[in-house]
C-alpha cells in the first residue's frame, strides 16, 4: 500500500470516503463491514432525508456532513424536485425579505455612534482600550435616553404649564394640616438681585447658586401643583417622583440586558482561556478587509491579544513552579499589603468627612467662598487620583496575572470612589437631619435643619452638580497642562530621565472607574437635579473626543494588557454597584427625610412617598382597589414564590447549559488528541519510508504494520461504544 492510499484512508476524499463517524474517538470506532464498498460514494438521490419525508421544503445543506462538490450536486437535485407552483413564490419572498434585512442592517450600521473611530482604536491599542470606549458609548446613549425621559414627563410639562398659566390646585396630604407652627420653614427666596456684576454670574455658574439655584436645573424651582383644564389633569409631584423611579428602572434594565450579552460571549469563549489561540488564528481574521490600513489595524489587534494570552500563561507557569515556602511568603506579603491599602482608604474617608463638615460651616463669598464650597470635591478628586496610584504600585508587588491585577485595582478603586461618595452623602444627611435627632433645636419646627438648609434638596443637587463639573474641569486641565507637555518634552528631549519616563500609557482601570464614578454621581443627584443626566451626556461626548485625541497623540500601547472578554462584564458589574448605591440614596430620601417646606413639588408632605397614596385615593374605587391589592401581601407573597420558582428554573437551565458546554469542550480535546495521534503516526511513517529509500535492500515486511496503524485500533477491538467505559491509553 502506498502513502497516498494511507492518507486517503486517514483524511477521506470524494474517492476515498471515511467509513467512520465523527462522534467517537479513533480508538473506539468500529471496523467497517467487509462487504461494504468504500471505493465510491453511495447516495440515494431519489429518497428524501428521514426527517424530511413529510415536508416539501428542501433540507438545509449546511447541516449535511458533505464536501462542497457533493453539496452542490444535492442542491441541484433538490431544485429539480421542488414544486414550482407551491414553493417558488415562498422562496422568492424569503429571499426578498432576507435581502431587505441585509440592506437595512447595512444602512443602520452607518448610524452606529463612533463605529469607525472605536474600530480604529481597537486596531491600534487592543481590545482592552477599545472596551473603555465601548463602555463610554453605552453610557452616552443611556444618559441621552434618560434625558429624553425626564424632559418628556417633568421638564416640558413644567415649562408649558408655567408659561400658559393654567389653573392649578395645591396638592397637600391633608387640607386640615395646621401650618401655623412652621411659618419660619417657609422662608426661602433664592432669587438674585437684578443688578450684579459679571464675575458673580461666573461664580454662580460654577457653584450652582444665584440665578442657577432658582431654575429648572434644581429641585426647588418645580411647583407642587396639579394642573386641571377641560377634563385634563396632570399631577406634577407624582410625575416628578414616578419619572425618577422609572429612570432608575430603565437604567437597571439596560445594564442587565448588556450584562447578559457580555456574559454569553464570556461563556461561549470560556472566558478567553479555552481555545483562544485556535479561535484567534483560524477564525479571527476578517476576510472582508480592504486596504493596507485596515489590514494593519487588524494585525495590531491580534498582536495585542496574543501578548495578553502569552503573558498570562507565563505567569501561571511561574506560579505552578513555586515551592511551599515561597507560596506562604507570597500570601503573607499579599495580606500585609492589603492591610496597608485599607489604612490608606480609611484615612481618605476621614479626610472627606472633615472637609465636608468644614465646607458646610463656612459662610464666605467670592473666590474664597467658591474654594470652600469645592473643598469636598477637591479632596475626593485628589484622593481618587493619589490613592489608586499607590494601590497600583502596591499591586505590582503582589505578582498577580494582568487580568487579576486589573480586577483587583478595579475593586479597590470602586470601594474607594463609591464609598467616598457615600461618606459625603452620609455627612450631609447628618447635617440635614441634625445627626438623626429631630428633637434638636435646629430641627424642632421643620424636622430638618431649616437654618442652614432652607431647601436641602437643592443643596444636595448643588453638591452633585459641583462634583460633575469639577471632574470635567480636572480632565480637561490634565489633558492641556500635563499630557500634551509631557509628550512634547519626551519627543524633543533625549536625556535619560525623559526616556525613562516615556510617553503616557492609557490605563483602562482608572479611566473606567472615572466613568463609573461620574455616572454614580449623576444617579445620586438625578432626584435633586433633574437636568444632570443631560449635562452628563454632553460631558461624556466631550470625554470621548478628548480621550481619543490624547490616546493617539500622547499615549503609547500599555505594556501590561488584559483580556477584554471578561473585563467588559466586570465593568458593568461595577456600574451596577454604583446604581445600587444611588438607589439606596433615593429610597432613603423618598421614604425617611422630611421634604423642605419652602421649595419643591413635595412641600407640606411628611415624605415624598406620601404623594403616591394620595394620588391613588383620587382614583375611582376599582382602580384604587386594584393598586392597593398589588401592594398588599396577598399579591406580593405569591409573586415572591413565583419569582423563586422561576429563579430555580433558570438556575437549573444554566447548569444544564454549563454541562453541555463542558461536554463539547471535552469532545474538542478528544478530537485534538486524535489529530495529534495521526500526526505522530504520519511522521513515523515518513521517517521509515525515507529510511527505505536510502536502503532499498531492506525488507518491506517490517514497515507494513505501520501503514495500518490508524485502523488497527478498530480491527483489534471490534466492540460497541460504551460511554461509561474508560478509553484505553495510547
Amino acid at each position: 500500500m502506498e502513502l497516498r492510499e494511507f492518507n486517503n484512508q486517514v483524511h477521506p476524499t470524494p474517492d476515498y470516503p471515511s467509513p467512520y463517524g465523527s462522534q467517537h474517538s479513533l480508538r473506539l470506532r468500529t471496523a467497517p463491514a467487509p462487504a461494504q464498498d468504500t471505493s465510491a460514494v453511495q447516495f440515494d438521490w431519489a429518497s428524501p432525508p428521514e426527517d424530511a419525508e413529510d415536508s416539501n421544503e428542501p433540507q438545509n445543506l449546511r447541516e449535511l456532513p458533505l464536501h462542497m462538490g457533493l453539496k452542490r450536486a444535492v442542491w441541484q437535485v433538490q431544485q429539480m424536485r421542488v414544486p414550482v407552483v407551491s414553493s417558488s413564490w415562498n422562496i422568492k419572498q424569503s429571499q426578498t425579505f432576507r435581502r431587505f434585512f441585509e440592506v437595512a442592517k447595512y444602512i443602520l450600521s452607518y448610524f452606529v455612534l463612533w463605529k469607525r473611530g472605536i474600530q480604529r482604536i481597537g486596531g491600534h491599542f487592543g481590545g482592552g482600550v477599545q472596551s473603555y470606549f465601548l463602555f463610554l458609548r453605552f453610557l452616552v446613549i443611556l444618559n441621552f435616553l434618560s434625558s429624553l425621559l425626564i424632559a418628556a414627563f417633568v421638564l416640558i410639562p413644567s415649562v408649558v404649564f408655567r408659561s400658559m398659566n393654567l389653573n392649578s390646585t395645591l396638592s397637600t396630604v391633608n387640607l386640615t394640616n395646621n401650618l401655623t407652627g412652621v411659618d419660619i420653614c417657609l422662608q426661602y427666596d433664592p432669587k438674585p438681585d437684578t443688578l450684579i456684576v459679571f464675575i458673580t454670574y461666573f461664580l454662580d455658574l460654577i457653584s450652582g447658586t444665584g440665578f442657577m439655584e432658582y431654575s429648572y436645573l434644581f429641585y426647588g424651582y418645580y411647583n407642587n401643583s396639579m394642573i386641571e383644564s377641560k377634563g385634563f389633569s396632570y399631577n406634577i409631584p407624582l410625575a416628578y417622583l414616578l419619572t425618577a423611579a422609572f429612570y432608575f428602572l430603565f437604567c437597571f434594565i439596560c445594564m442587565i440586558i448588556r450584562m447578559g450579552g457580555t456574559a454569553r460571549v464570556a461563556v461561549v469563549t470560556g472566558g478567553g482561556t479555552t481555545g483562544g489561540y485556535s479561535m484567534l488564528v483560524f477564525t479571527g481574521w476578517d476576510h472582508g478587509l480592504q486596504g493596507d490600513g485596515a489590514t494593519k489595524l487588524k494585525q495590531n489587534n491580534f498582536r495585542y491579544r496574543l501578548q495578553v494570552d502569552l503573558e498570562e500563561e507565563r505567569l501561571k507557569k511561574r506560579a505552578a513552579s513555586l515551592t511551599l515556602g515561597q507560596t506562604v511568603s507570597l500570601y503573607a506579603l499579599r495580606v500585609f499589603l492589603n492591610i496597608v491599602v485599607l489604612i490608606l482608604i480609611g484615612a481618605t474617608f476621614y479626610g472627606i468627612a472633615e472637609a465636608t463638615l468644614f465646607s458646610q460651616t463656612k459662610k464666605t463669598t467670592g473666590f474664597t467662598g467658591l474654594l470652600w464650597q469645592y473643598l469636598p470635591s477637591m479632596v475626593i478628586t485628589a484622593s481618587n487620583f493619589v490613592v489608586p496610584l499607590l494601590c497600583d504600585k502596591i499591586a505590582l508587588l503582589e505578582k498577580y496575572s494582568p487580568s487579576t491585577t486589573v480586577i483587583l485595582a478595579l475593586l479597590r478603586a470602586v470601594f474607594l470612589r463609591l464609598v467616598s461618595l457615600g461618606v459625603l452623602l452620609y455627612t450631609l444627611w447628618e447635617q440635614i437631619t441634625c445627626k438623626g435627632n429631630i428633637d434638636d433645636e435646629k430641627c424642632i419646627p421643620c424636622n430638618y435643619s431649616y437654618v442652614q438648609y432652607k431647601c436641602w434638596e437643592t443643596r444636595v443637587g448643588q453638591e452633585m452638580y459641583k462634583l460633575t463639573l469639577f471632574d470635567f474641569l480636572i480632565t480637561i486641565a490634565t489633558l492641556i497642562l500635563v499630557e500634551f507637555p509631557r509628550r512634547i518634552v519626551v519627543d524633543r528631549c533625549s536625556c535619560k530621565l525623559t526616556q525613562w519616563v516615556g510617553r503616557q500609557e492609557f490605563l483602562v482601570a482608572p479611566n473606567v472607574l472615572a466613568l463609573v464614578y461620574s455616572q454614580t454621581v449623576v444617579w445620586t443627584g438625578a432626584l435633586f437635579c433633574p437636568l444632570l443626566p443631560f449635562i452628563n451626556t454632553i460631558k461624556f461626548i466631550l470625554f470621548y473626543y478628548c480621550k481619543k485625541i490624547t490616546l493617539f497623540q500622547n499615549c503609547q500601547p500599555a505594556t501590561r494588557n488584559f483580556r477584554s472578554t471578561t473585563s467588559n462584564f466586570f465593568f458593568l458589574l461595577v456600574l451596577l454597584f454604583g446604581w445600587m448605591l444611588a438607589s439606596i440614596v433615593l429610597l432613603y430620601s423618598v421614604a425617611k427625610i422630611h421634604p423642605s417646606y419652602g421649595c419643591g413639588p413635595f412641600r407640606f408632605f411628611p415624605t415624598m412617598w406620601e404623594v403616591v397614596p394620595e394620588a391613588v385615593k383620587m382614583l375611582n374605587s376599582t382602580s384604587a382597589g386594584f393598586l392597593f391589592y398589588i401592594g398588599s401581601q396577598k399579591f406580593s407573597i405569591p409573586l415572591f414564590i413565583f419569582s423563586c420558582v422561576l429563579l430555580c428554573y433558570v438556575s437549573a437551565l444554566t447548569s444544564v447549559h454549563g454541562k453541555s458546554v463542558a461536554l463539547l469542550k471535552s469532545q474538542c480535546k478528544q478530537e485534538q488528541r486524535d489529530k495529534q495521534f495521526l500526526v505522530r503516526q504520519i511522521e513515523e511513517l515518513n521517517a521509515i519510508m525515507q529510511k527505505d529509500q536510502r536502503d532499498p535492500q531492506q525488507p518491506q515486511r517490517e514497515t507494513e504494520p505501520l501503514y495500518h496503524t490508524a485502523t488497527r485500533w478498530n480491527q483489534h477491538d471490534n466492540y460497541a461504544f460504551d460511554p461509561n467505559e474508560n478509553p484505553r491509553p495510547y
